[in-house]
């Protein structure tokens, strides 16, 4: 088979051979087709937040673009290690900028109080919590209308981001980044690695794999072998000592 048909589109190789063509403009495009469906798959963490999907990969699909256009290779990172972040940080400035977290539409309040007395009087009935679709048959509304009140209301309430994901036991506060203001030293990768440089190897590690891996800090305490309470100090510390640095 012809090795091209063979390429894998995340292979470092492969990837570092398109950045060496840059500026070239076929470069730079199959750059963004490669890595289109990085960018979608980390859009499609945030859905059921609130805010639409398809504005969501948009988002996500600019911070692609600004990933490609910011990345160094001489670092010595990963391209994917540096895109998952950048693009994180354009999405949650996304949700910063479009007033996540003050309020969900009439309708959808009326929905989530119904769907609440009708789950209060069904858990009587039933002797146990209802399902979605049994509180929908109760109020004669459909499925979808009762599930996405609680989506939203459980999105725009702050104590939400430590919930369960659903399909995994992060929390989205984890997919958030756990230390959320100080996460903000991130959304500018470039102007900070002087200052990442200047930290101890084992802090620089911590960082890597939190910040440009996406790792959650119980999986970072499972790589490195010392408790999640420890990274999670470390990463504080670290954290604490950059924004003093940056100012």
């Amino acid at each position: 088979m012809n090795g091209s048909d063979e390429r894998n589109p995340m292979d470092d190789d492969g990837t570092a051979s398109l950045f060496e063509r840059l500026p070239d403009e076929e470069a730079r495009e199959e750059l963004v087709a490669d890595y289109t469906p990085l960018a979608r798959h980390l859009a499609h963490r945030y859905d059921h937040r609130g805010l639409d999907h398809e504005d969501l990969e948009q988002v996500a699909y600019i911070g692609l673009l600004n990933a490609i256009d910011r990345y160094d290779p001489e670092y010595g990172s990963r391209f994917v290690s540096f895109a998952v972040p950048t693009i994180t940080g354009e999405l949650k400035r996304h949700f910063r900028d479009s007033g996540w977290g003050t309020g969900v539409t009439r309708s959808m309040k009326d929905i989530r109080g119904r769907s609440r007395r009708a789950s209060d009087l069904l858990s009587q009935k039933l002797g146990r919590a209802p399902r979605v679709d049994e509180i929908a048959e109760y109020l004669e509304i459909p499925v979808d209308d009762v599930a996405a009140a609680a989506s939203l209301a459980t999105a725009y309430r702050p104590e939400a981001l430590d919930a369960p994901r659903g399909t995994d036991d992060r929390t989205w506060a984890a997919t958030l980044g756990e230390e959320d203001d100080r996460y903000e030293l991130f959304d500018d990768l470039d102007a900070i690695r002087p200052l990442v440089q200047s930290q101890s190897k084992r802090d620089r590690e911590i960082l890597r794999l939190r910040f440009y891996e996406d790792l959650t800090q119980r999986e970072i305490a499972e790589r490195t072998g010392i408790s999640q309470m420890h990274v999670s100090r470390i990463l504080s510390n670290c954290l604490e000592k950059l924004r003093v640095l940056v100012g």
